[in-house]
């Protein structure tokens, strides 16, 4: 073991990557509960979901770890399953089997493009500003269905939303759990969100407002979900569309970009970047399209990389053994599926209004003295919450951006792909239902 994974080269042990591996499960082991909810949305058995998810998360970051040697745990992504449930299912009217089939077919393809080493030339095509605005609206975006879920904001007839009642026991139960969650990670505490989502449970299970009658251990319940994505309601009316390209193609730009950028910064932090270039680049994203491929068939949305894997690697994880133990532990939280019954969508209300907060720092990056730059961004960042839809916000920024660029005599400056994603969001803005 230790030749295999470098332990004794890298300073650590077994023990140490046992810790670490156990501190990225707690930063990130919300998304068994908010998982759910969200895909919970689109119609979707929440037990099933929370089985796939479990199990999406073991594979993926075992995977990673073998493969890659990296402390990087795997896991359905935040943002990705917002697109899943609200967009494409709900927004656009597509079977959530006709979503999975998507993230299958946008993992498959994302392994060829690892294979065929593409990467570098499509990160390189698009414009950096681009990427960290659809990072920041999807923060946006999931933030707002957090302050729906809670209660904060409601629709109103007049103004289209409003302020909730403040006074309802659910609606006070998120404001508590949103400001001890807050308090948390301003006190830059390993696994804040987790923490601030089992509080708000336990608060909620004190007052009377949620039960534990199911107990808190019991069999993983059945993963209805395993192969659905092979099974839509309509091949030709769901699998062989416009549509349906554009719903692939959208997952595999939110993946791509946000994989990247989480390995980098995960890599970075353990001291693994050497002359600004990742070892084993190649072999990281082949594990998480491959986490994605295999999470699909169980059931799920996108899994993709966390950034909470920074938590094990600031308590000493160095190898692929963290990310292995981190599975593990997905594995035995599949025998604690009863407390789905506990957390509410007041409960993870919380977890998506601050992690939105945390996906929206990206805006510093971006340079709003440009106006041909702040336009594109400021309407991709915007539209997204504000039309319920991530691929719109999208496809705004990526028809937007060219058009600007141009009419400031900088068109020269784009990559060749960026006219022919012009052309397709173009068709997709006027020409597909929304």
């Amino acid at each position: 073991m230790d030749r295999f994974f470098q332990l004794s080269a890298n300073k650590t042990s077994i023990r140490q990557e046992a810790i670490a591996g156990l501190t990225t499960f707690l930063a990130m082991a919300y998304i068994l509960f908010v998982n759910p909810d969200i895909l919970g949305a689109a119609g979707m058995d929440q037990g099933a979901v929370f089985v796939a998810t479990a199990l999406a998360a073991m594979v993926g970051s075992i995977i990673m770890g073998l493969l890659a040697n990296y402390p990087i745990a795997l896991a359905p992504g935040m943002g990705l399953n917002a697109f899943f449930a609200y967009t494409v299912v709900i927004n656009y009217g597509m079977s959530w089997q006709a979503a999975l089939f998507a993230v299958f077919a946008s993992g498959v393809i994302f392994i060829f493009i690892t294979i065929f080493k593409l990467r570098e030339k499509i990160i390189n095509a698009i414009p950096e500003e681009l990427k960290y605005a659809a990072g920041a609206g999807i923060g946006l975006f999931i933030a707002f269905i957090g302050l729906k879920n809670a209660g904060i904001v409601v629709g109103d007839e007049a103004t289209l939303v409003t302020m909730g009642n403040l006074q309802t026991p659910g609606t006070l139960l998120a404001i508590f759990g949103i400001v001890v969650t807050i308090i948390l990670v301003v006190m830059n505490i390993k696994g804040a969100v987790f923490y601030g989502l089992a509080l708000t449970a336990l608060v909620g299970i004190i007052t009377g407002m949620n039960s534990l009658d199911g107990g808190i251990i019991s069999m993983p319940p059945s993963l209805t979900t395993f192969g659905a994505a092979f099974q839509p309601v309509s091949w030709t009316d769901e699998i062989f569309t416009l549509q349906m390209l554009i719903v692939v193609l959208t997952f595999l730009f939110i993946v791509f970009f946000d994989t990247a950028g989480t390995l980098f910064a995960v890599a970075t932090q353990a001291g693994f970047v050497k002359d600004n270039r990742l070892p084993r680049a190649g072999r990281a994203l082949f594990a998480d399209a491959s986490a994605t491929t295999v999470g699909a068939i169980f059931g799920t949305s996108t899994t993709t990389a966390y950034v909470e894997s920074t938590s094990g690697v600031a308590v000493g994880g160095r190898t692929g053994l963290t990310a292995i133990f981190t599975g593990l532990f997905f594995l035995v939280a599949l025998f604690f599926s009863p407390l789905l019954s506990v957390i509410t969508g007041e409960v993870t209300a919380p977890a998506l209004i601050v992690v939105g907060v945390m996906m929206a720092t990206s805006l510093r990056h971006i340079d709003w003295t440009k106006m041909e730059i702040a336009v594109p961004v400021f309407f991709t960042v915007v539209t997204m919450p504000l039309t319920y839809s991530i691929a719109t916000g999208i496809a705004l920024g990526f028809v937007l951006y060219p058009l600007t660029m141009v009419v400031k005599g900088r068109g020269k400056e784009l990559h060749p792909l960026m006219y022919l994603l012009f052309v397709a969001f173009v068709l997709f803005l006027f020409f597909l239902p929304h």
